[in-house]
């Protein structure tokens, strides 16, 4: 990803591999997620505020194409991009890339709206700047 707007490093733990020594490829939606979670953090939106406020972020849809498995230990970086899809909705745009040789892991859109407490599709505010 060239132009990242944000990045996290995390570091895989043992009990996220499989039996064959791999990360489970389940997990490598949770490193997606909290990497989603931290940039919006950083951006001033604070998830948990944001629901309470009856403001639902969800993802609608998720395509990853798994390029090479992680190891126990191995140090990584998931970066994203936003992007605006349509009028309301939004995609994560997203890599998970080995630090020590800068191996391409994983790439992934995270297709995601949000809904007010009713259930309409409605753009929060605090996105609509983040959005190009």
């Amino acid at each position: 990803m060239e132009e990242a707007q944000y990045s996290c490093d995390m570091e895989v733990r043992d009990y996220e591999c499989d039996l064959q020594g791999i990360v489970n490829n389940a997990n490598y939606q949770h490193y997606l997620e909290h990497a989603r979670h931290k940039f919006l953090q950083e951006q001033g939106v604070d998830f948990a505020e944001v629901t309470a406020r009856g403001i639902f972020l969800i993802v609608t849809r998720i395509e990853i194409d798994y390029k090479y498995p992680l190891k126990s230990g191995d140090r990584f970086r998931v970066s994203l991009q936003l992007e605006r899809v349509s009028r309301i909705r939004f995609a994560f745009i997203q890599e998970i890339v080995r630090l020590d040789d800068e191996k391409l892991i994983v790439q992934a859109k995270v297709l995601t709206a949000a809904m007010n407490d009713k259930g309409r599709p409605m753009l929060p505010k605090e996105l609509e700047h983040l959005l190009k």
